[in-house]
């Protein structure tokens, strides 16, 4: 099972896993490709990459409206309930900090790491 849309927040090698989360045919989407990797999961499962430079509009003072517009959008898809995000089943206590990193690094997390106060 995948997702058809991917959203990467981090980049790296979760951008990789990004790749892998997603179904054939499916989008990834990232703000942070600020690295080198291998586009070829992306070419054999005919992904398409959106890369999304949020600093752009502000930078160049170009379509700053427009970003707003896309910005409003998201709120909603998000505050709808529609967007739902993938957490790794083991959860930690804000106690267990190392332990949920270490997790995080070992590449054994699927998805978002939580910690709970």
């Amino acid at each position: 099972m995948g997702f058809d849309v991917v959203f990467d927040s981090v980049g790296g090698e979760n951008l990789q896993k990004s790749f892998e989360a997603a179904v054939l045919n499916g989008h990834v989407a990232t703000t942070v490709s600020l690295c080198e990797l291998d586009l070829t999961p992306v070419h054999f499962k005919g992904l398409s990459l959106h890369v999304v430079f949020m600093l752009i509009p502000m930078l160049y003072n170009v379509k700053r409206e427009t970003h707003g517009e896309i910005l409003s959008k998201l709120t909603e898809i998000a505050e709808s309930g529609k967007l739902k995000p993938v957490l790794d089943s083991q959860q930690f206590s804000l106690n267990q900090v190392g332990d949920a990193h270490s997790r995080l690094e070992s590449g054994q997390a699927i998805g978002k790491v939580v910690i709970e106060h």
